[in-house]
């Protein structure tokens, strides 16, 4: 895994996926494929790390529903009816607490999404200033020293 990380986050450039690469090398390239500049190695790189953390944020959740489940079972056999208002308290906090946790879950997912998303979006943009023609600039002839312009 941690041959496909970065080693530094300078500039580098990365080849693209032709139409070739896309059907599986059914016809052959008639060149190289073209090298885009500009896409850094950090805009390639997958976000593991935030699916670690929506799967921890989800299983915190559970386990906090899990012990929902031995809180009531404890109550009810230690107590029995009367630990029902206590236990509907805590049963509330818990049941939230489990929500937001399985909710932060899904907005890491979320960030992930949004990553690839603006990935793309910056290969796109570095395709299509490498793939655009420099500006095209008119000569022009230096101003005289008098500071009259000439017609």
């Amino acid at each position: 895994m941690t041959e496909h990380r970065r080693a530094v986050d300078g500039t580098t450039t990365t080849k693209a996926a032709g139409p070739i690469d896309r059907i599986g090398h059914v016809l052959k390239a008639d060149a190289d494929t073209p090298v885009i500049p500009d896409v850094r190695l950090s805009d390639l790189e997958p976000y593991v790390g935030l699916r670690y953390l929506s799967k921890l944020f989800k299983l915190m959740g559970i386990v906090l529903l899990l012990l929902l489940v031995a809180e009531i079972i404890t109550g009810v056999v230690a107590q029995g009816s009367a630990a029902i208002p206590t236990l509907l308290g805590e049963a509330s906090r818990l049941i939230v607490l489990a929500g937001v946790l399985w909710g932060v879950g899904d907005l890491a997912v979320l960030l992930v999404d949004v990553g690839h998303d603006v990935r793309a979006a910056r290969i796109l943009l570095a395709r299509q200033s490498h793939s655009s023609a420099p500006p095209v600039t008119a000569a022009r002839a230096p101003e005289p020293a008098n500071g009259v312009a000439r017609p």
